[in-house]
């Protein structure tokens, strides 16, 4: 069977800076008209930087959405959404977090974030060969920037500390990738 739901109407209720939201008449399979709220997000990039000791490198901050601090990889939109080069965008949003440079990349693939009812696509990669410089953030950006072992990551990721999807996705990736 095709469950292919086709728009019969888009109605854009929002276009901010970052998303637009649309309601949505949709045909389903059976002929009948759905609602739709679809948000549509640039996608965005993360980054899971580990270095020679294996020691992660992570950034704490305030989420507004939520109300609370998260801990998390470095992360960030891409600035020009599907034409913007996707490990450009991993190493814009690395450096400017936490002032890292990687030699070595690592594409481990990408994430739907919550496709029922958003596009955004997190494109996950693994920065190895890594160099300090200096953290330049974007003017409302605020955050700590924390290391650790792999090892507590991966823990955190299990035990429930870390609830940031990006995050348990791609350390779970890099765990199976190099059987840490």
């Amino acid at each position: 069977m095709d469950f292919t739901e086709r728009m019969v109407e888009s109605k854009t209720i929002f276009e901010g800076h970052i998303i637009k939201v649309t309601l949505d008449q949709a045909m389903l399979p059976d002929g009948k008209l759905a609602s739709r709220e679809v948000v549509y997000h640039p996608g965005g990039v993360a980054v899971l930087a580990l270095d020679e000791d294996n020691q992660v490198t992570l950034v704490r901050q305030y989420r507004y959405p939520i109300g609370r601090e998260l801990l998390e990889l470095p992360a960030g939109k891409l600035d020009h959404g599907a034409e913007e080069d996707r490990l450009l965008g991993a190493q814009r949003e690395l450096s400017e977090e936490t002032g890292l440079e990687a030699e070595e990349w690592t594409y481990l693939g990408y994430m739907l974030a919550s496709p029922g009812f958003c596009n955004e696509a997190l494109h996950m990669y693994l920065a190895r060969g890594l160099r300090r410089r200096d953290q330049h953030l974007d003017e409302d950006e605020f955050l700590d920037v924390v290391t650790m072992s792999f090892q507590q990551l991966v823990e955190q990721v299990m035990d429930g500390t870390i609830t940031d999807a990006k995050t348990i996705a791609t350390t779970l990736k890099v765990k199976t990738l190099l059987g840490l």
